[in-house]
Formats: structure tokens, C-alpha cells, sequence
């Protein structure tokens, strides 16, 4: 498979997590998150699998959705780095907003699809 191929699947699956966040489907969203998956707020809080989906999915955040902007992606084999901002349209519990941040986002391919490993967004840009 060519590289652009490849960088257009990863990039697929990290939209595909933002609408399952956006769309509050946890089933949706577990199954693009890796078993061993962390992420670290732009608040420097840090998740695994079980605690984001209770923060994302079952806590108080409620999302709309999620923008990608200016996405770029590196693959190596089975592993992929991608980095961007992103537009959350989200409540975070004091209202409806859209938070800008940098993230970065580790996928790996697993049984043949993409899975986010490992995440951290921030600084916030707004």
C-alpha cells in the first residue's frame, strides 16, 4: 500500500474517533482506542482506556465534536504519528464552547486497523 494510502487511513480512523466523541458513542469510540491507550490533557491529566471513556463518555464532558486542522501524518510500518490542531466543540461543564489545542496522536495498526495508542493535546490556542 503507497504511503498516501496509508496516511489517509490514519487520518480516517483519528476522524472516525472525533465523530464517535461527538456523537457520544463509547462502544464506537473503545473500539478505535488501543486496551494499553493514555492520553494526557492539555491540562497535564493523565487517562487510560477506561478512565477517558468515563471523562469523554460518561463524565461531564459533552461533546459535539471534533475539527482536524492542518493534519499531518508520519507512518512507519504499523505505527503512526499524527500531529495537528484540533477544534473541539465541546461542554466541558460551564457551557458550550470551541477549545482550540495542539495534539498529538500514536496509532498503530492492530489486526488491520488503526488504533489510537496514545494522545496529548495542549497548549490550548485560544
Amino acid at each position: 500500500m503507497r504511503a498516501v494510502e496509508v496516511e489517509a487511513e490514519v487520518l480516517a480512523a483519528a476522524e472516525a474517533r472525533g465523530r464517535a466523541l461527538g456523537d457520544g458513542d463509547e462502544l464506537g469510540l473503545r473500539a478505535l482506542l488501543h486496551p494499553a491507550f493514555v492520553w494526557t490533557s492539555h491540562r497535564g491529566d493523565v487517562f487510560d482506556r477506561d478512565g477517558y471513556l468515563r471523562s469523554n463518555a460518561r463524565g461531564r464532558n459533552r461533546w459535539y465534536g471534533q475539527r482536524l486542522e492542518d493534519p499531518v501524518v508520519v507512518v512507519d510500518g504499523d505505527v503512526a504519528v499524527l500531529r495537528c490542531v484540533v477544534a473541539d466543540d465541546v461542554d466541558t461543564g460551564a457551557g458550550r464552547h470551541t477549545a482550540r489545542m495542539l495534539i498529538t496522536q500514536t496509532w498503530v495498526r492492530r489486526d488491520g486497523r488503526w488504533v489510537c495508542l496514545a494522545g496529548h493535546a495542549g497548549p490550548r490556542l485560544d
